[in-house]
């Protein structure tokens, strides 16, 4: 059995040398690997993982590399396992760690950083000046899981305290994944955008980030809080999540209605989630002078945009990468709560051997699938759970 030097285990919770993980290994290929279960250090615990969401990143690791960086390069073919959205049971204790205990329900978030470089130690551990730094004599001891460190497409996985979140009981495993993707939200509109209460907020594109926004702002007091997109489905889950008013791009002038809808002036802040050179340039054209822009989808190519009208109205521009300045905190609580209803894009749950059928589903958004959870455990974590069989 599992016994490493100064790692500290459970009768109660036993755990086996080896386990089974996806491994990557030319571009959008996964295979079923066995591999030694990874052993926490200081400050680390093992995390059983009990399920695991799809993100849109992930089919990007998998098909194309980057974001990921491993052994300072492309992912491909060096035993590396993706996957990054997932909740658990922690398993193992590393050395000194009294924060948490074997038997505790966790979810995690992404990002762990170097915790030695100066954005780290402003809090800006998704910007860490040490991305991908973490192998042979190069080794900064950076983390982030499934994108520089082995993810969640596993059994196990280990992550450092300062990256886990205590799941309540009467949370599902499904919901528990969420928090990254809500966490997101939060620290785009909170850390980074400054929403305050009684501002107007766009957020362009209803996926998982841009749904959970919705909610989040809607929160927070935002008002109003416009949705766009193209898909009436989406839209309506908006409206469910809080959008006071949506908007299908199809056959509305989403700028002219956003400037409507604002008495002429514009949003106070939008929200872009779509990632593409139309829906940033709506962004910059619907924004109030003086107002603010974050961009939280990753763009395919290079884009044309207006940048004159940024200049010339003041109108303040950022990314966003993660959920960085401990978001994924504040966002279970507003989950715990009930303030946001992340079961609302939770559409399908396949088990952990068919995760290539749920990468399907998520890629080509079989069914209109919103957020896909991968479960390796039977219990809550299975609602909802799809029954169309693979191939329909």
């Amino acid at each position: 059995m599992y016994a490493p030097e100064s790692v500290t285990t459970s009768r109660q919770f036993p755990v086996e040398k080896t386990m089974q993980a996806w491994v990557l290994g030319g571009p959008g290929e996964l295979a079923i690997a066995t591999k030694p279960v990874p052993v926490p250090g200081p400050a680390e615990v093992l995390v059983r993982i009990d399920a695991v969401a799809i993100c849109a990143t992930d089919l990007e690791v998998i098909e194309h590399g980057p974001p990921a960086r491993i052994q300072g390069g492309l992912p491909f073919n060096k035993n590396f396992t993706p996957g990054h959205e997932y909740m658990g049971t922690v398993a193992a204790l590393g050395a000194g760690v009294d924060e948490y205990a074997i038997g505790e329900r966790v979810t995690v978030e992404i990002h762990a950083g170097c915790g030695r470089c100066k954005r780290c130690r402003q809090g800006l551990y998704t910007a860490c000046l040490n991305y991908g730094r973490n192998y042979g004599d190069d080794d900064k001891g950076h983390r982030a899981n499934g994108f520089t460190t082995d993810g969640g497409f596993a059994e196990y996985a280990v992550n450092h305290v300062n990256t886990l979140v205590r799941v309540p009981d009467h949370m599902s495993d499904g919901e528990a994944t969420m928090v990254v993707t809500a966490g997101t939200s939060v620290y785009g509109l909170t850390e980074l955008g400054g929403l305050v209460a009684g501002e107007s907020l766009v957020v362009i594109g209803p996926g998982p980030i841009g749904l959970l926004a919705v909610a989040v702002a809607k929160s927070l007091g935002a008002s109003p809080v416009i949705l766009t997109g193209t898909r009436d489905t989406r839209l309506e889950i908006g409206r469910a999540l809080g959008a006071d008013v949506t908007i299908n791009v199809r056959d509305t002038d989403a700028v002219a209605k956003v400037r409507e809808l604002t008495g002429g002036i514009g949003a106070d802040y939008v929200l872009e989630c779509a990632g593409t050179e139309a829906a940033i340039g709506e962004a910059i054209a619907m924004t109030s002078r003086g107002g603010r822009i974050c961009l939280a989808a990753f763009p395919h190519h290079d884009v044309t945009v207006d940048l004159a009208r940024l200049v010339r109205d003041n109108i303040y521009l950022c990314g966003i990468r993660g959920e960085g300045r401990s978001a994924t905190q504040r966002a279970m609580a507003l989950m715990a709560s009930g303030r946001i209803d992340v079961g609302r894009v939770h559409t399908h749950t396949f088990p952990f051997h068919d995760l290539p059928t749920g990468l399907r589903y998520a890629r080509e958004r079989i069914e209109d699938a919103i957020k896909v959870v991968i479960s390796l455990r039977d219990g809550p974590a299975a609602a909802p759970r799809s029954t169309t069989p693979e191939g329909t």
